[in-house]
Order: structure tokens, then C-alpha cells, then sequence
């Protein structure tokens, strides 16, 4: 299986700064290719936000980069990388939340990581940033840490009231401003012919996964030229409806 990456974003059309932080890699290891993608959606004052997300995406490129390889000597297994992930994402909440007390700032972050090897994926959530699979048809992977998101869980809520409820991007958790991270974790098989997607929630606020899979599905994606100009198009239409956050999506393709 091989993989071709694509990664986009824009800062929108209200803010200043864009306060995405995202990479998405491919390498060849002893046990066949990987891809490995972070994004991460900072929220803080001024610029506070995007040196949140920075820090994440850079102590996750340090794992793949330091901790990855020795991890290939041997079978991966879940509970190897939810434990190492986890404790990424809580080194970072106290380092972030150290950062902003000295500042007297408070500032966060999303995140959402995956890793794709040739049989397996492994994806880790905090926030509303998500992950999907694009295939036959468009699977949300990632569940949203988002207040909406647990009323519509217990039957408080329904999905179209979410939709429009005006506490929709109110988070339960982010990294650097909680007391304590709880990341969720996700491991499932890796499809050939398919497409991997990480996102902002600035990406799909105001077009649809009806839109997003016609523009984003496999038989459309073809090498990297179109898979870039197709996000770029989906990024114009959410500026286009007026959306006022960053907007990032992160794409792999397998074949």
C-alpha cells in the first residue's frame, strides 16, 4: 500500500492569524510505508492560540521522527501507542497550561493524530477537530469532546438542533486548558483505495459531508495536483458561506 498526502489551510476571512497547526508525513519503515498526520485547531488571545497548536504538532513530529522507528522492531500494538500518545498529550497539557499562567494567558488546543500503516490505524482525539474515512461512502471516525455533541449523546438534543446551537463549539476538554486530558482513542483496519481526512472544524461548518465526499472521494483524487485543488475549492466555498475560523484538512489517499 502506498499513500499520497495532501495538507491546506487557510485563515479565513475574519482573523488575522491563522491558528491551525497541522503535518502530515510518509516514510518507509521495516515494516512497509506509514503515513502520519497531526492537526491541531489553537484557540487563545492574540497569537496564544497557534503557539498552542505548534507545540503539540512538534512533540507528535518528535515521536514519529525519535520514538516511532524503535517501535518497528516489533508488532505495533494499541495499548504501546495509546500509552505513548497519552502521555504526549498530557506532557503538552502542562506545558501549554505552565506556558500561559507565566504569561498570565490562558490558551489551547485541539488535537487529532493518525497514523496509517499497511493493516492498521491508530488515531487519537481531543476536541472537535476530526478524523474521517472516505471510501464507498463518508464515515466520521473521531467523536467530538464538545458539549452539543454529549447533549445529543444522552438524547438531550438532536443532531440538526447541534447543528445550530449556539454552544456548538463549547469543548469539554483541549490541550493546555484543562485540569486533566482525556484523549480518545480509535483503531481500525486500513483500506486500500480510500481516503483518510483530518479537519478543522472551521473545514466543515458550512458545506456538507454530501459536498465533502464529491469532492474528496477516491475515484476524484487521482494524485496529488487534484487532491490539492479540490481542498482548496472546499476551503473557497466555506469562505464563500461565510465561515469566520480558520479552515485545515489533511488528506491521504491509500492505493
Amino acid at each position: 500500500m502506498n499513500f499520497i498526502v495532501s495538507a491546506r489551510t487557510d485563515v479565513g476571512i475574519t482573523k488575522t492569524t491563522n491558528q491551525d497547526s497541522m503535518i502530515v508525513r510518509v516514510a518507509n519503515t521495516p515494516i512497509g510505508r506509514m503515513a502520519f498526520a497531526v492537526l491541531c485547531d489553537g484557540m487563545g488571545g492574540l497569537d496564544q492560540g497557534e503557539v498552542a497548536s505548534a507545540s503539540v504538532v512538534r512533540a507528535f513530529d518528535g515521536w514519529f521522527k525519535n520514538e516511532l522507528p524503535a517501535l518497528c522492531n516489533a508488532p505495533l500494538e494499541d495499548h504501546v501507542i495509546r500509552e505513548q500518545w497519552t502521555n504526549i498529550v498530557t506532557e503538552q497539557n502542562a506545558t501549554i497550561k505552565g506556558y500561559g499562567a507565566r504569561r498570565g494567558e490562558k490558551l489551547g488546543t485541539t488535537v487529532v493524530a493518525m497514523l496509517l500503516t499497511q493493516t492498521r490505524y491508530f488515531i487519537l482525539n481531543v476536541g472537535d477537530s476530526r478524523a474521517y474515512e472516505l471510501s464507498s461512502g463518508i464515515a466520521q471516525i473521531t467523536e467530538d469532546q464538545t458539549f452539543v455533541a454529549r447533549e445529543v449523546a444522552l438524547g438531550n438534543m438532536t443532531a440538526e438542533q447541534a447543528k445550530n446551537d449556539e454552544r456548538r463549539n463549547v469543548l469539554l476538554q483541549c490541550v493546555g486548558a484543562s485540569d486533566e486530558v482525556y484523549p480518545d482513542m480509535f483503531f481500525g483496519d486500513t483500506h486500500g483505495d480510500a481516503v483518510y481526512m483530518l479537519c478543522s472544524d472551521g473545514f466543515r461548518h458550512e458545506i456538507s459531508a454530501e459536498e465533502i465526499y464529491e469532492a474528496l472521494n477516491p475515484d476524484a483524487l487521482l494524485d496529488e495536483n487534484v487532491m490539492n485543488s479540490s481542498a482548496d475549492r472546499l476551503i473557497e466555498l466555506n469562505k464563500a458561506r461565510k465561515e469566520r475560523d480558520n479552515i485545515s484538512v489533511v488528506l491521504i489517499r491509500t492505493f
